[in-house]
């Protein structure tokens, strides 16, 4: 595989990500979907590399599919376990990482409960003039980049198989639906998606879509001009599904509620439950998409998201490994 140009050392937020960063992303994980396609599936890209995951919050689909991906290019993996770790004893996090950095680790992969971690990280290591990537692996109420780049690729490659790119989406209606309040995962699709010239419709409870989803995106917008996607709030269901294109439902975080924001699980569930009743609204060729894990009966109806013809859950799941492999290639590769 070309080694494609790349600028970033670190991998901390989709904001001032550019379309033509979107595109390598995309090209390079096309790449990587037709290696695991194949019946030897390892490559020797990170050879000599060592990737060391830092999850300091519980993971299955993310810490998997980031071991897996460095696995398959051949890095050498180092898995951080807090419960077993020296944090215990009163370490500090940054002297975690550096412990690691004196291991010889190249990249670090970093999830935690708190906002801003990844970045502290990676803001140590450009102290230290190191060069030592760090990717954001969902931080906080955040961010969480590799989650909406495996998101846009599912939706690009079923768009065009042979050919996923920002473009296709331009135009396209997505709706957004769910704790938009408590998702690292929608705050990276608005940025991502509206970068690719999506129209996105927020929709959930007011009290998990508050008003300044909106007012973030107006004031992001008017300084980055390039940003041609639009963005609507909904506090029903129904207009945001009327001739979506595709339907996102996300996870209720209730480990991350601090008030009592919802009435029952039952009554989010006949308000703002994805069933085949509702997707009616939307146009014919509808697809369903889930971050995971799935509340089954909550966000989406349990026939619903085991139907191959109208979820693309799956194939969520299977992209992850080749984004995160496209995404440690290309920090591997960066000059930076």
């Amino acid at each position: 595989m070309a080694t494609p140009a790349w600028n970033r050392r670190h991998i901390l937020s989709l904001l001032d990500f550019t379309v033509s960063e979107y595109e390598t992303v995309l090209q390079t994980t096309a790449s990587f979907r037709e290696v695991m396609a194949r019946p030897t599936k390892k490559v020797p890209a990170l050879q000599g590399q060592v990737v060391t995951n830092l999850f300091f919050e519980p993971s299955t689909r993310t810490r998997s599919s980031f071991e897996l991906a460095a696995k398959w290019l051949s890095a050498d993996t180092i898995n951080f376990a807090p419960g077993s770790s020296s944090l215990s004893k009163g370490e500090t996090i940054l002297d975690t990482a550096k412990t690691y950095l004196a291991m010889g680790t190249d990249m670090m992969v970093i999830r935690h409960k708190e906002s801003g971690v990844p970045a502290a990280i990676a803001a140590e290591m450009d102290r230290l003039g190191v060069r030592v990537g760090v990717l954001n692996a969902g931080d906080g109420l955040h961010e969480h980049p590799s989650q909406a780049l495996l998101d846009l690729f599912t939706l690009c490659s079923h768009l065009d198989p042979q050919n996923p790119r920002p473009e296709l989406l331009q135009g396209k209606k997505i709706a957004i639906v769910g704790d938009i309040l408590h998702s690292r995962v929608a705050r990276s699709n608005l940025w991502s998606l509206t970068a690719c010239g999506a129209e996105v419709h927020l929709a959930g409870p007011p009290t998990l879509l508050p008003k300044l989803f909106g007012t973030m995106y107006e004031e992001m917008a008017a300084q980055q001009p390039w940003r041609s996607g639009k963005v609507f709030l909904h506090w029903s269901l129904e207009a945001a599904l009327e001739d979506a294109d595709f339907v996102m439902t996300l996870r209720l975080q209730k480990e991350r509620m601090t008030q009592h924001l919802l009435p029952s699980l039952r009554e989010y569930h006949l308000r703002f439950g994805i069933t085949r009743d509702r997707l009616q609204r939307c146009r014919p060729e509808v697809q369903v998409l889930h971050p995971g894990p799935v509340n089954r009966g909550v966000e989406l109806s349990s026939d619903l998201m085991d139907d191959p013809n109208l979820s693309l859950i799956a194939q969520q799941v299977t992209n992850g490994v080749a984004v995160r492999m496209a995404l440690l290639y290309l920090m591997g590769s960066s000059k930076l």
